[in-house]
């Protein structure tokens, strides 16, 4: 390198440290095709965003992604009076109040540890500040199997020593002890948000169930009430017992992952079969009593953890039961199967019916279903699916909206039966890097600016904008500010109108784009 080149060299590096001091380093983008990008990171670069910063009242930020490139990109401008609206205006109404927010995040899967930790320790850093700090998308829910799943190398439990009724050799493994558990200390270091974490299990130990085995068909032997469930429910207390012991403790737990999977002949990967009966059976009897007469009668205990398709009838069973319903707090649902379970048919009569317990989306990830690429890098669409997703969810009463794996591999694995899928964050450990995926940014645009305890409000759209291809929402904070997401699916810009009593914002929604507004009403 000669002199002048050192120069600019020199220079370019001071011109980062001063872009860094005054606030967020852009995306390094790189292209797997056209308008297929992902944002690169390794030890010494990372994307980051700046903290949240309200604007003066009159003002609003905008936080803007999009297929063409843009990145969680912030801009601020002036509301306007009212001269002449656009077609599309869409008008905030926060007499009309709904449910409040719980929260976003991921899954700290044996896998996703596994990426995480394959990276040299600077990256591994920057990966989970992408994630939980102020500079990154501020994830305040964790999601955690208990014992092992399919994204795991191998099927364990804790206590895989026959007919040990009294759990004397329950123990936790390496992938607790030496991966998951540090792993949440650090993000939890680095939050400043408090983070929510919820633990599920895929299985029981095999001398526990019908099959005596990890997989395929099976249930707990025997009846609610009997030592298999007593066993199993003290199980969930060791379990919770034994976290404490190394300092993390739970918001709650599920009742089981995907109950419904271990009714169905080879299932393959690890499954434990309850029907909406049996769990609330085994709720009633047997693991609402465990859990309350335990140090952790504060953790919350969430039913179904599945398909929405199984609501209302899932809920009904379970919560119209007194004595299982005192037991419960919320309702778990994954998305793999919406496309026939219809959110108006599945969720909103369950809200109707039972508007005590919050609802909340507890798995979904692409690639899952036999017609899908497992791993598409830099994928918009996959993007558009999450947002699309989350908007139908919270504008139906849901209380948040969790990830699968927070990190997979470039096959998007591991995963011990080769169910490999997509993920926000790919890691290529050979190279040191990892992927930033525009599901990255689109989670973002939600958890970043509506923290837990927001409620959702009203947002009305004008007469001639019902049939926008807009897709919107609105949440009024804690702090008092005003978060309104909107996504432009659509292939064409769409001209609209954000109205308040502070005034007018005449905003563009571009093609493929999704936007974040902020302001503050008083």
């Amino acid at each position: 390198m000669g002199a002048v080149g050192a120069l600019c060299w020199r220079l370019l590096l001071v011109l980062l440290a001063v872009h860094r001091a005054a606030g967020a380093w852009p995306c390094s983008p790189k292209y797997f095709g056209r308008d297929a990008i992902v944002c690169v990171c390794n030890a010494t670069y990372c994307d980051t965003l700046d903290p949240v910063v309200l604007p003066p009242l009159g003002s609003y930020v905008k936080y803007e992604s999009s297929k063409a490139g843009k990145r969680l990109e912030r801009s601020e401008g002036r509301f306007q009076r009212r001269l002449c609206a656009p077609d599309v205006v869409l008008t905030l109404d926060v007499t009309q109040r709904f449910q409040r927010v719980k929260g976003f995040g991921g899954s700290i899967t044996d896998a996703a540890a596994i990426n995480i930790l394959s990276l040299p320790e600077r990256a591994q850093d920057h990966l989970l500040r992408s994630y939980f700090s102020e500079e990154g998308l501020e994830y305040n829910l964790i999601r955690l199997p208990m014992a092992s799943c399919d994204f795991s190398l191998h099927a364990y439990t804790y206590d895989d020593v026959p007919y040990d009724y009294e759990l004397t050799h329950f123990s936790l493994r390496d992938e607790d002890t030496k991966l998951k558990i540090p792993l949440l200390h650090r993000a939890s270091a680095m939050s400043k948000r408090p983070l929510s974490l919820y633990a599920s299990p895929w299985t029981s130990p095999t001398w526990m169930k019908t099959s005596e085995s990890y997989v395929g068909k099976g249930t707990l032997k025997g009846q609610a009430g009997d030592k298999y469930h007593k066993t199993w429910a003290n199980y969930f207390v060791r379990f919770l017992d034994e976290y404490a012991k190394h300092n993390v403790t739970f918001w709650a737990v599920t009742a089981e992952n995907e109950p419904t999977a271990g009714l169905i002949n080879n299932y393959p990967f690890q499954c434990l079969g309850f029907t909406a009966e049996q769990q609330r059976d085994f709720i009633a009897r047997d693991l609402g009593p465990a859990l309350a007469n335990s140090s952790h009668r504060h953790v919350q205990l969430i039913i179904l953890d599945d398909n929405r398709l199984h609501l209302p009838h899932w809920a009904r069973v379970v919560l119209e039961d007194e004595e299982a319903a005192r037991y419960v707090h919320g309702i778990g649902i994954h998305w793999y199967l919406d496309f026939i379970g219809p959110i108006q048919d599945t969720v909103l009569p369950t809200h109707e019916l039972f508007p005590d317990y919050f609802i909340l989306a507890t798995e979904a990830c692409i690639g899952a279903h036999f017609w899908e690429r497992d791993v598409i890098l830099g994928c918009w669409e996959r993007g558009n699916q999450y947002s699309h997703s989350i908007l139908m969810n919270l504008n139906h009463f849901v209380a948040g909206w969790t990830d699968w794996n927070l990190a997979l591999d470039l096959e998007g694995g591991p995963n011990w039966v080769k169910n490999y899928v997509d993920s926000p964050i790919i890691v290529d450990s050979s190279e040191g890097i990892f992927y930033k995926q525009p599901m990255f940014y689109h989670m973002g645009h939600f958890s970043k600016f509506i923290p837990e305890g927001s409620q959702r409000v009203g947002l009305v759209a004008s007469r001639e904008s019902k049939k926008t291809a807009l897709e919107y929402t609105a949440f009024e904070r804690p702090d008092g500010a005003v978060v309104v997401v909107v996504l432009n699916r659509s292939p064409q810009d769409i001209t609209f109108g954000l109205a308040d009593t502070v005034g007018l914002i005449s905003a563009v929604a571009p093609a493929n784009s999704i936007q974040t507004y902020l302001w503050l009403r008083q």
